[in-house]
């Protein structure tokens, strides 16, 4: 490609205002034909930065996934509260990265229907220019505080934490989605590696063929800005629809042919959908935790009990029973792990599971339901639901179904309500 040939298309004013779009509040770096970038901190402000940038040979544009009120104040080394004073928020960028452009589709769509399951719909989608794909939640679908805390300053914990327990929650379909597309072998073959390198205990495993890395979400990572070409292949960074990905052609990305239609990061609807995403993320860490080897296991984990019956129940089990409009997939980890609790056995619970489900307004999908029970199946030992002064639980304004009683009265886990009843009534018979 010829420098008018890049220098023509940069000069495009719909794809001018595009980028500026895209690069408010961010820092916003060249990259070369060689791979190497241009000074930092820098920023696009005018449609002339641009064309100045392509004038000293420019090819690409990288921008931050952090959004800064003074992206020119940054300095490398800088001090972590200094950054967290300068961050105005963040966006979350998801990148499988994968040889094989088949095997990148079928991935995305995979980690797309993820973020719908969890009632994510502030996410958008662009080709790379390159192999694959990005996946972005823009920060206006996060909750403003989470755990009490700022958003802004939980960064790059939280989209790390949330990209692992989505390369956790994809795994299992995405192995027989893959498996769909060809043999292990030649699965093996496509991406360059020998079938063992992409074998587990399971089979293949998924994650071995496609590299989702949690490390993208880093301090002042950068990604390639919708729009941008491609420094090495010189096709654009395309915005794409999840109905267009499977028959989406490269060439449809060259600067030629590409119509700027599409918003990448653009906000959807102004509402916080994210927040059973964060929630689950975070739910999902703790667990993994929990269930570390040589962690001795709580008393009452351990207790043999009869299977206790739903007249026992405390309050905020019993409402969330009847069904909810919103706190759905929270109130899915609560009920599966109190259940279990409860000494009710594994075909029962599913059952009950999915009979609460059908009270809900609207029910989850089942799909969602199924990967959560299957995914409480393979631990070795019960999990406790979350403590009564859980901030995101119980109280939390969308689910709000703690409505304690007198027996509530000291108790911090809704699992011991049941056995705090059954003891007052054995005294009563006395």
């Amino acid at each position: 490609m010829s420098f008018a040939t890049v220098w023509n298309y940069y000069s495009r004013e719909d794809v001018q205002k595009a980028l500026l779009e895209v690069a408010k509040n961010r820092e916003v770096v060249s990259v070369f034909k060689d791979g190497s970038f241009g000074k930092r901190p820098n920023t696009l402000v005018y449609p002339q930065d641009i064309l100045q940038e392509v004038k000293q040979g420019a090819i690409s544009f990288h921008g931050s996934a952090e959004r800064w009120s003074q992206p020119m104040k940054l300095t490398p080394g800088m001090l972590k509260k200094d950054m967290d004073g300068l961050r105005i928020g963040f966006d979350l960028i998801i990148d499988p990265d994968v040889k094989d452009f088949e095997i990148a589709k079928v991935t995305t769509l995979q980690l797309v229907k993820a973020l719908e399951d969890h009632g994510v719909k502030n996410y958008s989608i662009k080709f790379t220019g390159g192999k694959s794909f990005h996946i972005g939640i823009p920060f206006e679908a996060f909750p403003s505080k989470v755990n009490f805390q700022e958003t802004r300053l939980l960064y790059p914990e939280l989209p790390q934490k949330i990209i692992e327990y989505l390369k956790d929650y994809i795994k299992d379909e995405l192995r027989d989605k893959l498996l769909e597309i060809d043999t292990p072998f030649n699965l093996a073959k496509r991406i360059g590696k020998n079938l063992g390198d992409i074998l587990g205990e399971e089979g293949i495993d998924p994650l071995k063929i496609v590299e989702i890395d949690s490390m993208v979400a880093s301090p002042r990572h950068l990604f390639r800005l919708p729009y941008a070409l491609h420094e090495k292949s010189l096709l654009v960074s395309l915005p794409l629809e999840p109905k267009d990905i499977m028959k989406f052609d490269k060439s449809d990305a060259r600067p030629e042919r590409v119509k700027v239609e599409k918003k990448f990061l653009g906000v959807k609807r102004k509402i916080t959908d994210a927040i059973d995403l964060v929630m689950e993320a975070l739910d999902w860490t703790s667990r993994r935790k929990i269930i570390l080897p040589k962690i001795k296991p709580r008393k009452v984990v351990k207790r043999r009990i009869r299977e206790i019956p739903e007249e026992f129940f405390p309050p905020c089990i019993k409402h969330i029973l009847e069904g909810l409009p919103d706190g759905r997939k929270r109130s899915v980890f609560i009920l599966i792990n109190f259940l279990r609790n409860m000494g009710w056995d594994w075909e029962k619970l599913e059952k009950r599971v999915m009979e609460w489900n059908e009270n809900n307004k609207p029910p989850l999908r089942v799909n969602y339901i199924r990967t959560q029970l299957r995914w409480h199946a393979k631990q070795e030992r019960n999990l406790l639901p979350p403590n009564c002064d859980n901030p995101n639980f119980y109280k939390e304004p969308t689910l709000n179904v703690c409505d304690p009683d007198k027996i509530c009265d000291g108790i911090k886990n809704p699992i011991s309500y049941p056995f705090k009843l059954l003891k007052m009534r054995k005294r009563r018979r006395k």
